[in-house]
C-alpha cells in the first residue's frame, strides 16, 4: 500500500513549488495533476516512466478512484494541485475516503496565489500598520454557495484586506457593488492570479475594479 500526497504546485510559475513538493514528484510512481490550473512545466521533476494523468474533465469520484488504484501499485502517489491544497482544493473531500480506505495521506503546503499576488504587485502588502492587520480569503458566490454571514458585503464591512479567489468571471457581480460602499482608500483587495497567464490585479474597496 502506497501513500498519497496532496502537493501544492504554487501560484503558477513552476519554480515556485516547494523543495519537498519537487522531491516527492521525483519519487512518485504516479502523478495526477489539475491540468486546468497547473502548468505541465510543474511536472519537470517527475521521473521518466512516471504514470502521469490530467484530472481535467473528471469528477471527484473519478479522482478518488484513480488515487486509490495507483496507491495499490506505487509507494508514492502525488495529487498535484494549484496554490495550496488546503485553499479551495476539495482536500477534505478527497483525503477522507482515502483515510477510511486505510490509505496513508500526506499534505505538502504550497505558495498561495494570494501571497504571490501581493508579491507581484510592486510595493503592495496585505497588512499595513495602523491600517489593517487582518486578511480575509474568500470568493464570490458561484457554483459553491456562500453562508449569508460571509457575503462580500458583510466581509467588506470589516474594512481589512480581501483576497478574492475563483471569481474572475464574477467581477461585474452585484456583490461587488455592495462592497463598494465600505470604503477604505488604503486597504487592498487582490484577485489572486490562478494561472501563469492571469496576472494579479489590485483594487481597493472604493471601487473593486479590475485595473486596465
Amino acid at each position: 500500500m502506497g501513500k498519497v500526497w496532496f502537493v501544492g504546485a504554487g501560484p503558477g510559475a513552476a519554480d515556485l513549488i516547494t523543495v519537498r513538493g519537487s522531491r516527492l514528484l521525483g519519487e512518485a510512481g504516479a502523478v495526477l495533476y489539475a491540468g486546468s490550473l497547473v502548468s505541465r512545466a510543474a511536472l519537470q521533476w517527475a521521473q521518466p516512466g512516471c504514470d502521469i494523468a490530467d484530472s481535467k474533465g473528471t469528477d471527484l469520484a473519478e479522482i478518488i478512484g484513480w488515487l486509490m488504484d495507483r496507491a495499490q501499485h506505487h509507494e508514492t502517489v502525488v495529487r498535484l494541485q494549484t496554490g495550496d491544497p488546503a485553499l479551495y482544493g476539495a482536500l477534505a473531500e478527497m483525503a477522507g475516503p482515502l483515510d477510511r480506505a486505510g490509505i496513508p495521506v500526506g499534505i505538502v503546503p504550497g505558495v498561495s496565489s494570494a501571497m504571490a499576488s501581493a508579491a507581484a504587485a510592486a510595493g503592495e502588502t496585505l497588512t499595513l500598520p495602523e491600517v489593517t492587520q487582518t486578511v480575509i480569503l474568500t470568493h464570490i458566490e458561484g457554483r459553491t454557495p456562500m453562508p449569508e454571514r460571509e457575503s462580500l458585503d458583510a466581509l467588506a464591512r470589516h474594512r481589512c484586506s480581501l483576497c478574492i479567489f475563483l471569481s474572475i468571471a464574477h467581477m461585474a457581480s452585484p456583490a461587488l457593488g455592495c462592497a463598494r460602499t465600505h470604503r477604505h482608500r488604503d486597504v487592498p483587495a487582490l484577485r489572486p492570479g490562478a494561472r501563469p497567464r492571469l496576472p494579479p490585479c489590485r483594487a481597493d474597496t472604493r471601487d473593486l475594479r479590475i485595473p486596465r
